[in-house]
């Protein structure tokens, strides 16, 4: 089964062609250790939230923006094996000076609950962090498979949701705090791929209108998920 990391950090907005450059180096690497795909995509819609948002989870600084990423493994053995690699990698050990807070960013391992449609490079993603109760899972995966289908007649190109599986606590930040998780809850990493910001734009207005997803009863506490759109920078 598919393995998904997952992260989301702040970065100096003034960095962000040395950010896309030390992801371009590091993604040979990845990729020599089992990894399918790796995305980098920069804030360009990410709403401030009256309890949760992307900013607040990565405590995001003025002049800072938010950046969603995601490794994509073939499964949770090549992941860890290709972890424990990079860690001991003399390459990666010599970066000293990275252009962003590493100690503020968050980052997990999620199993996919839900991957509807075509995998080709999209020009927009929206990206999103959810508190699920645990018993809730498989209705969730269940309303997760018919906001897909929804979403994909709107013109989503792939949606996929990805259950928490080794998300741990951080001493500065984490998953669970940036969506105020409770003990019972699980963090759900999902994201939307678009053709374009247009195209997203316009699904979105038809989406939230229509009775299918509006009539909804969400088996999560939504004030509390985080979203916003991204422009992938790195895709490969």
């Amino acid at each position: 089964m598919a393995y998904i990391d997952g992260f989301v950090l702040a970065v100096p907005a003034g960095n962000k062609e040395v950010y896309r450059k030390l992801a371009l180096e590091a993604l040979p690497r990845f990729k020599e250790y089992g990894a399918k795909r790796l995305v980098e995509a920069w804030e360009d819609d990410v709403p401030d939230g009256k309890v949760t948002d992307f900013k607040g989870a990565v405590k995001a600084q003025p002049g800072e923006v938010v950046v969603f990423s995601w490794i994509e493994y073939p499964d949770k053995a090549t992941r860890d094996k290709s972890n424990e690699r990079m860690m001991s990698d003399p390459g990666m050990k010599e970066i000293k000076d990275m252009p962003f807070d590493a100690q503020r960013m968050i980052y997990g391992g999620f199993t996919p609950l839900s991957d509807e449609g075509r995998r080709e490079r999209p020009g927009y993603v929206d990206g999103m962090v959810t508190p699920v109760p645990a018993a809730s899972q498989d209705a969730y995966r269940e309303l997760a498979a018919r906001h897909a289908r929804l979403l994909r007649e709107f013109g989503a190109i792939r949606v996929v949701d990805a259950w928490g599986d080794d998300v741990r606590d951080g001493r500065t930040t984490d998953f669970k705090g940036a969506v105020k998780a409770n003990g019972d809850e699980t963090v759900v990493f999902s994201w939307i791929e678009w053709p374009s910001k247009e195209v997203r734009d316009l699904a979105w207005q038809k989406a939230m209108s229509d009775s299918r997803m509006r009539d909804e009863q969400m088996p999560f506490d939504g004030k509390r998920m985080i979203y916003g759109g991204f422009a992938p920078i790195v895709d490969e």
